[in-house]
């Protein structure tokens, strides 16, 4: 029996050529109508009858022909399309679980790629070494046709021979929702604000698809843009039973039905070039991929692909192929790296506007704290009030009087000017300097409250009694030089009469 993975055909449809079918392939029965009950156990089966995949494309066993198509469900489920594309149907299909016997056309192939690579018979002179060494160029770069025999075709060199130099690994994250979820990925040929003006549109248009079933309701998601002016849509349908309850119709089922061929064409009309299950792999799943190199890749290489993977639980490796693969890497990282830095700057507006409010807080703390004091002095002198007159008429009680002693000790010691005082009266002085300043600065009046009008009064007119005391001193030492000088004045012209 022949591997056909990716086909959704119903139970008794069979592949014509019996070889292999090829990932993504979407060989389908018409079904009579769209319906998401439970189907009956029949030959054929209704449209999503037993034979339909349960996970996440591989079929419910790994002999049976059914499932919705590792290629489309894959590759681009992981957002990079590894293994979605058509040339990549022999990639994984040759021992994703086991290794089938060649049938006789592939041997044929390997046998003729070889000749043309090695040993063409094609002149029968040494231009053959030459046609040699230009199919070889050919293989490396992945292009061309391969000539090596007259009465046999030339070989078709593609990306995906096993010569091809142009590859490489990447990692691409791995979806994380489950079948449940029932979210189902389109991408459209159209920008994105086309797509999220005519939102309204599309789900009305997606719900005649599913046959404008009552029961149904399409809902979106989210809306991101793609590369090359391409938009994903992420759907999910919820299907409510008469009873009541609602359950969202699982994502296989949906990309099942979505993969029918007048479903598909429906979709087409409306700028769908793709359609998948988001669905996460499961490690069987996960480990088959691992355990078997895509062909073309050199299993070294592979190997070191998953040694070097920074985060095997949410990554896994994906083969690229020729430029253009990835020049669409590139495209798509940076989309991302353009996402990211609008979220950023969204973040960055956001902290700033918490910093605002913040500073805002923070001033109304401060004028909360300020009223809370006052209203604390307020109360607690309330409280003074009535618990003198509550005392009123009755003697001091002995912690009360203790009370005194403690309050007059610290009396004193704020009253000695050599301590508390002193620095309180100069700390006073500074802040009703800083006060004065600022009042002359706004042209405000300055009061001078009575007590400190009277310190000063006291203070000036000590300086004043000392100044008039220094004055007197200052004027009988004056009157005493004077004298002094008076009297040697008349002692010189004696002494000077004595001599003659």
């Amino acid at each position: 029996m022949a591997f056909n993975f990716g086909a959704t055909a119903g139970a008794g449809a069979a592949n014509p050529s019996g070889a292999f079918g090829g990932f993504g392939t979407t060989t389908t029965t018409a079904a009579p109508a769209f319906s998401f009950s439970a189907p009956t156990n029949t030959g054929t089966g209704g449209l999503f009858g037993a034979t339909q995949n349960k996970g996440f494309g591989f079929g419910t066993s790994f002999g049976t022909g059914t499932g919705t198509g590792l290629g489309s469900g894959l590759g681009t489920g992981l957002g990079f399309g590894g293994f979605g594309t058509q040339q990549q149907q022999t990639t994984l299909g040759s021992g994703l679980f086991s290794q089938p016997a060649q049938t006789p056309a592939q041997s044929n192939q390997l046998i003729n790629t070889a000749s043309a690579l090695s040993a063409p018979t094609l002149l029968g002179d040494e231009r053959d070494a030459i046609l040699a060494k230009w199919n070889q160029l050919q293989a490396f770069w992945g292009t061309g046709k391969g000539y090596f025999n007259n009465n046999i075709a030339p070989v078709e060199f593609t990306q995906e021979n096993p010569f091809c130099r142009f590859k490489a690994v990447g990692y691409s994250l791995m979806p994380n929702n489950k079948d449940e979820d029932g979210l189902v990925v389109l991408v459209f040929n159209r920008k994105e604000a086309d797509i999220r003006s005519q939102q309204q549109q599309l789900v009305e248009s997606l719900h005649k698809i599913l046959g404008g079933n009552q029961t149904l309701t399409v809902n979106v998601e989210g809306v991101k843009t793609m590369p090359d002016d391409q938009t994903e849509v992420i759907i999910y349908v919820v299907e409510r039973s008469p009873n009541g309850t609602s359950r969202r119709v699982p994502a296989t089922t949906l990309y099942a039905h979505f993969e029918q061929a007048n479903i598909k064409s429906s979709l087409q009309q409306l700028g769908v070039s793709l359609s998948m299950a988001r669905t996460e792999l499961s490690p069987a799943q996960v480990k088959q991929l691992l355990q078997n190199p895509p062909a073309g890749v050199d299993p070294i290489i592979w190997e070191q692909a998953k040694v070097d993977n920074p985060d095997p639980d949410k990554l896994i490796p994906v083969p690229m192929v020729g430029f253009k693969e990835l020049l669409r890497r590139l495209k798509v990282q940076d989309q991302m790296t353009k996402q990211h830095q609008t979220r950023l700057d969204i973040i960055s507006e956001d902290i700033s506007e918490l910093q605002k409010n913040q500073t805002t807080t923070m001033a109304k703390i401060a004028q909360y704290k300020r009223k809370l004091m006052a209203l604390s002095h307020r109360t607690l002198q309330v409280l003074i009030k009535q618990e003198i007159q509550r005392k009123s008429g009755y003697a001091i009680q002995a912690d009360e009087e203790q009370l005194r002693v403690q309050l007059d000790t610290i009396q004193c010691e704020l009253n000695a000017p050599t301590q508390f005082k002193g620095r309180l009266n100069e700390l006073m002085s500074q802040i009703r300097m800083q006060n004065h300043f600022g009042a002359v600065r706004a042209e405000e009046r300055y009061y001078i409250d009575a007590d400190l009008l009277r310190e000063i009064k006291q203070h000036l007119k000590q300086q004043q009694e000392g100044l008039s005391h220094l004055i007197s001193i200052i004027k009988d030492d004056l009157e005493d030089i004077k004298l002094i000088e008076h009297g040697l004045n008349e002692s010189i012209p004696i002494r000077g009469g004595v001599f003659s």
